[in-house]
């Protein structure tokens, strides 16, 4: 297998949240969900803990071929909960969770499985690209209409507003009609987005953060097809320049409104080809 990686934190003075690893055979990629500013977790480790922790436990298990994606990562995070169910308050809302993409090469089958919002980039043979996303919490988002956003930046209104919808999304965490992250119930791993593709039909796939994913979803500035030849002919880092470049354009968020004027970025890119 060939493996290009490139990761940048939001800001020097913050952990990365983002995990991404590979070992043979198997890629994984966790964004970790963020406590936002003045919001407690019920964690004493954070976020960037919970995030290496399962990605960790997720790159072992999945390493097993007797287990599904599924319960490699249905087991992985059982077991991150037995090792902080003793110090933390895993019932808390706003205890951590991460979206999570595991790829897997078996059986000349490339299996995969995305929960939540981070992306897959499938690149095929006859060059169709196919992204494979998990949209029900952005689907919520919509749904929502967070009014908080129109109100003037810095107020006391617009920061009550905030954590008004932050409380929904909370209520919303692992339930049926909300969205579906790998934070403490090992059955949010049924609600992810699993399949497989016969790899002789791609030549690679690419595993995002939404950090990353901005260029497209959020920006507007590159279609999904030229991500993909971004990755394939100038790499990972170059994918995350021009995401910061952008952002460095737009400082104070005033042309592409965001919660976050940067949000950890990581890309992860699979070649299927021959080693050169």
């Amino acid at each position: 297998m060939r493996i290009s990686l490139a990761t940048d934190p939001s800001s020097s003075g913050w952990p990365n949240e983002d995990f991404a690893a590979a070992a043979p055979g198997v890629a994984v990629l966790l964004d970790g969900a963020g406590t936002p500013g003045g919001r407690e977790s019920g964690c004493i480790h954070g976020v960037a803990w919970f995030a290496r922790t399962l990605g960790g436990l997720v790159l072992a298990n999945a390493g097993d071929l007797s287990q599904s994606l599924t319960q490699a990562l249905s087991s992985g995070i059982e077991q991150v909960a037995s090792l902080h169910r003793s110090t933390c308050d895993l019932t808390h809302p706003g205890t951590p969770s991460a979206t999570v993409i595991i790829t897997r090469r078996h059986a000349g089958t490339i299996e995969y499985l995305v929960l939540c919002d981070s992306i897959l980039l499938l690149s095929r043979k006859d060059g169709d690209t196919q992204v494979v996303s998990d949209t029900r919490l952005d689907d919520l988002s919509a749904r929502l209409r967070p009014g908080y956003r129109r109100l003037p930046a810095d107020s006391a209104e617009r920061y009550a507003g905030r954590q008004d919808y932050l409380a929904e999304l909370d209520a919303a965490r692992n339930k049926p009609d909300g969205y579906w992250v790998a934070a403490t119930d090992p059955d949010a791993a049924g609600h992810a987005l699993a399949g497989g593709e016969m790899e002789g039909t791609l030549t690679s796939a690419a595993l995002l953060s939404d950090g990353a994913g901005r260029l497209v979803e959020r920006y507007r500035e590159a279609t999904w097809p030229q991500v993909a030849s971004i990755l394939a002919e100038q790499g990972t880092a170059e994918l995350i320049r021009r995401v910061r470049a952008v952002e460095a354009g737009d400082p104070e968020g005033r042309r592409w409104p965001r919660s976050k004027l940067r949000d950890d970025a990581t890309a992860l890119y699979w070649s299927f080809g021959e080693l050169a």
